[in-house]
């Protein structure tokens, strides 16, 4: 009995660790093609935002 509180107790440290490394909300995009291009901090006024490009700027695109 001694050891599956123990083994309940790792298991509850293990999960709890865990919570907190999730996915990250947006994974990056391909950018900069078919109208896309990658702009340092927000779009510019009139193009809609899409996503984080890989070297973390904006992902926007033209209209």
């Amino acid at each position: 009995m001694k050891i599956l509180s123990f083994l309940f107790a790792l298991l509850l440290v293990v999960f709890h660790g865990a919570a907190g490394f999730t996915k990250s909300p947006r994974p990056f995009m391909r950018c900069g093609y078919r109208g896309t291009f990658c702009f340092p901090g927000t779009c510019p006024r009139g193009n809609p935002y899409l996503g984080l490009c890989r070297s973390g700027h904006s992902c926007c695109k033209w209209l």
